[in-house]
C-alpha cells in the first residue's frame, strides 16, 4: 500500500507541476502575428506587469526552445561568405497591403543551421528563388546595419528579426514532420497539379492547387522524367518558388517516389560532409586555462553527426599537423583550432591552427543549436582567439586542410 500511495503522489506532484507550470517568460508565435509598426517597450525601460516581450538572445549562451519567431519568403538575394541572405517575406492574413512582398535582411547566427534537401547545408547550395522556412531572432540592440532600400522605405511586419537561428527548403520542412504530397489531380494543358498534405499518412488541411513550368524537374528513382510521368494518387515532396504571390506557389522541383528522394538526400548529406570536412567543426569557446594550455569547445547543432564521430580516429600520417612540438600521447586523438569569425569564416586555417591531444569528449545536455559535444584539446600554443565565447573551428588530426579560395580567407582584411 505504501508504494501504492507513494506512486499516485508522486504522480499528483508531477501532474500538478505541469498543471501550474509558470508560461515562458517572452513572447511566442502563439500570442500571434507581428503586425506593421508595431511599439515595443525598450528593454531597459520595461515594469513588471508590461506584456512579454520576444526573446532577445545573450551573447554566448543559446536560446531556449520555443523562442525564436516563424518567418517563411523566398530567397531574393545572398552572401555566401558572410552568411547573409534577403527574403523576400511571404504575405498573410495579418498584413495590409501596404507591407506585401517586402525584404527583410538576415544574418545567419554562428549556431545557426541550414537545411536544404533534407540534409544540412551550406548557403551556396541553396538557389536563388528557393521558398524557406525560418526561425528569427531580434536584431542586436547594437547592430546599425541599415535596413534594404525599398520603395517610400517601408519595412515588412518582421524587419526587426534580422538574426536566423534555421532556415530550411519545404522539401526539408515536410520531410522533418514525416509529411508527403498526395497528388489529387493534374492538368498539364493548364500546368495546374492539385495536392492535399498527408501527415503521418492522414490528410492535413484542404487541397492546393500548385502551379507547374515547363522546366519543372520531375524526379523518379535515378532518373528525371516528363511531367506525363505525374500520376495522380502518387505522394511526393517538392520545392517551391513565388509562393503567396498568386497562390499556393510554382513547383520548381518534385520527388515522386521513396527512391528518388532518398538520392537526393543523400547527395546533399555528401556535400555538406565534403564542405565542413574542407572548413573545420564550427563551435564556441566554453573555457580556457592558460596555465595549462587546455580550451574547452562546444560544437554547434547543423553538423551532420558522422563527422563528429570523427573526432575518435587516429593518424599516424599527421596529415597538415602545423604543430611546433609532438605531443605526449602519440595514440590519442588530435586536432587543431583555427580562430573563425561570426559569420564561421576563418583566417588563414592552413597556418593559423594550434592544438594538439584531445583530452575528453564527452555529451552535455542538448540546447537549441548545440550538437551536445564538448570536448577539451591540449595545445601547443595558445592564440588570443582562444576565449571563452569567441568562435572557432575544429580540425580532427584525420582531415586534410589545404588552402581555401582566397575569398574565404579573412587573412589581411583585418
Amino acid at each position: 500500500m505504501r508504494l501504492i500511495f507513494g506512486i499516485c503522489l508522486n504522480g499528483l506532484f508531477l501532474s500538478s507541476a505541469l498543471l501550474f507550470a509558470e508560461p515562458p517568460k517572452f513572447r511566442t508565435d502563439a500570442d500571434g502575428h507581428v503586425k506593421a509598426n508595431e511599439k515595443r517597450t525598450n528593454p531597459k525601460n520595461r515594469k513588471p506587469d508590461d506584456p512579454s516581450d520576444w526573446f532577445q538572445l545573450v551573447e554566448g549562451q543559446f536560446p531556449p526552445e520555443g523562442s525564436a519567431h516563424a518567418v517563411s519568403g523566398e530567397i531574393i538575394q545572398l552572401n555566401h561568405l558572410e552568411r547573409r541572405f534577403q527574403i523576400r517575406v511571404d504575405r498573410n492574413d495579418s498584413q495590409d497591403r501596404g507591407v506585401w512582398d517586402l525584404p527583410l535582411d538576415v544574418m545567419m547566427l554562428p549556431y545557426g543551421s541550414i537545411w536544404y534537401q533534407g540534409a544540412p547545408a551550406a548557403l551556396q547550395d541553396i538557389p536563388l528563388g528557393t521558398h524557406l522556412h525560418g526561425l528569427f531572432y531580434l536584431s542586436d540592440p547594437n547592430d546599425n546595419t541599415p535596413l534594404p532600400d525599398t520603395a517610400n522605405n517601408r519595412k515588412t511586419p518582421e524587419w526587426e528579426f534580422r538574426r536566423c537561428f534555421r532556415i530550411e527548403d519545404d522539401f526539408t520542412f515536410h520531410a522533418r514532420q514525416k509529411q508527403l504530397w498526395r497528388i489529387d489531380s493534374m492538368d498539364l494543358d493548364a500546368k495546374k497539379l492539385t495536392a492535399t498534405l498527408q501527415d503521418n499518412g492522414q490528410p492535413s488541411g484542404q487541397p492546393k492547387l500548385f502551379d507547374l513550368l515547363t522546366s519543372t524537374r520531375v524526379f523518379m528513382g535515378t532518373t528525371i522524367a516528363d511531367l506525363k510521368a505525374i500520376q495522380p494518387g502518387e505522394l511526393m515532396l517538392c520545392n517551391l518558388t513565388w509562393v503567396t504571390l498568386y497562390g499556393p506557389g510554382r513547383i520548381t522541383d518534385m520527388w515522386l517516389d521513396e527512391a528518388a528522394r532518398a538520392l537526393v538526400i543523400a547527395n546533399q548529406l555528401e556535400r555538406h560532409r565534403n564542405h565542413i570536412r574542407e572548413r573545420g567543426l564550427p563551435g564556441w569557446v566554453n573555457a580556457v586555462d592558460d596555465d595549462a594550455q587546455i580550451v574547452t569547445m562546444t560544437f554547434f547543432d547543423g553538423v551532420d553527426s558522422k563527422l563528429l564521430d570523427e573526432l575518435t580516429l587516429t593518424n599516424s600520417d599527421k596529415i597538415g599537423w602545423p604543430l611546433s612540438k609532438e605531443p605526449e600521447n602519440q595514440s590519442a586523438p588530435k586536432g587543431t583550432i583555427a580562430v573563425a569569425r561570426e559569420s564561421l569564416m576563418t583566417y588563414d586555417p592552413v597556418n593559423d591552427r594550434k592544438g594538439g591531444n584531445i583530452l575528453d569528449i564527452k555529451k552535455i545536455p542538448i540546447e537549441p543549436g548545440s550538437s551536445g559535444i564538448q570536448i577539451r584539446v591540449k595545445c601547443d600554443m595558445m592564440l588570443e582567439g582562444y576565449r571563452p565565447r569567441r568562435i572557432v573551428r575544429f580540425y580532427p588530426a584525420t582531415w586534410k586542410v589545404t588552402a581555401l579560395p582566397k575569398e574565404e580567407q579573412f587573412h589581411g582584411r583585418e
